[in-house]
């Protein structure tokens, strides 16, 4: 199955490093990309509150909120997956 994680975020550096972190983690992991998951970026403002994220870097897993408004650790993004 593939894991679908998207950043959200209009680009600031708080959501490069969320995204820096969560690539670094699946790396790890030996995962991937398009095969074992999948990153979007999402940075459009009304894509973001749709989705229900209130502050940026959001992160959402397969469809579900993760974290929303602050840098999530190796360990925390680990957790996850």
């Amino acid at each position: 199955m593939i894991r679908k994680i998207e950043v959200l975020g209009i680009g600031c550096p708080n959501c490069k490093k969320t995204e820096a972190i969560i690539r670094q983690v699946v790396e790890q992991k030996g995962w991937v990309e398009g095969e074992d998951y999948v990153i979007e970026k999402v940075t459009q403002p009304a894509d973001i509150a749709a989705r229900g994220i209130l502050a940026t870097p959001g992160v959402m897993l397969d469809d579900k909120i993760v974290s929303s408004g602050k840098i999530p650790s190796p360990s925390m993004v680990e957790g996850w997956l």
